[in-house]
């Protein structure tokens, strides 16, 4: 995972130009819904949270794969405010995996240039984890490559809660609020929307993930499980992406 210049091209792009992406034009903010872990691990009579371990190894690849490719911005779906109905042995899992993976990978992450961000209302995660992310963050906050941004305990639909509450506190007059008003209050407001969405395991949903940033987003489902998601995998979503014909509500030509 690195972006620092090199004379040696990385192997990604050229697996990208084979697939006919431009690379002028990729998309500058990916999201991901890491879906299928669970269903990976019952498939092959693991546990649970086995799944979310090699789940954990195939965002590592992905993110690499990000940077490498020139993405400015990736955002995941690690743990979203739903989560915490799932059984409790699981959650205290993947709250301890989630801070493993930030303690051990920082350095790494550190070296090859990569911001970490979070999204979420981490003040309700375990201490540690809490520490670990927030650490990562500040050791972080002037890297210039990509944008990194872990959203844990994280609810679309309590974004916007909070940013009304913040927007309130402000004092902001009821009829001076427009969409610019509530996109400013949101927990990365100096991000640029997704332009790209992808989920896994084929479930054709949002979950509540980035739904007021998403609007506009290109939403690309794919069969496969997280766990099994490749870097080929993530090539294909960017193809997609380019195959589209973006009107954001206005009315395009199109070829005869």
């Amino acid at each position: 995972m690195s972006i620092v210049s090199s004379s040696k091209e990385f192997p990604i792009l050229a697996q990208a130009r084979a697939q006919g992406i431009d690379l002028g034009a990729l998309p500058h903010h990916v999201a991901i819904i890491m879906d299928g872990n669970g269903r990976w691990a019952k498939r092959k009579g693991l546990a649970r949270l086995l799944g979310h371990r090699e789940g954990y190894m195939t965002l590592k690849k992905v993110i690499r794969a990000a940077s490498d490719l020139g993405i400015k911005y990736l955002t995941v779906y690690a743990f979203s405010a739903e989560n915490w109905r799932r059984p409790e042995d699981e959650v205290a899992g993947i709250m301890k995996l989630i801070e493993k993976a930030t303690r051990e990978e920082l350095q790494n992450m550190h070296k090859n240039n990569v911001r970490i961000n979070v999204a979420g209302r981490i003040e309700e995660v375990p201490a540690g984890l809490r520490d670990a992310l927030l650490h990562g963050i500040e050791t972080t906050a002037a890297n210039t490559g990509i944008t990194f941004t872990l959203a844990v305990n994280y609810g679309g639909r309590a974004e916007i809660v909070d940013a009304v509450k913040a927007i309130v506190t402000s004092g902001v007059p009821a009829d001076q609020i427009d969409e610019s008003t509530i996109s400013n209050h949101l927990y990365n407001a100096a991000q640029p929307e997704p332009d790209l969405m992808v989920r896994t395991a084929g479930e054709m949903r949002w979950s509540n993930f980035l739904i007021w940033q998403s609007a506009y987003c290109e939403l690309h489902v794919t069969n496969v499980t997280w766990p099994e998601f490749t870097e080929v995998d993530f090539l294909e979503a960017v193809k997609v992406f380019q195959q589209r014909t973006r009107k954001f509500g206005t009315v395009v030509d199109q070829p005869q």
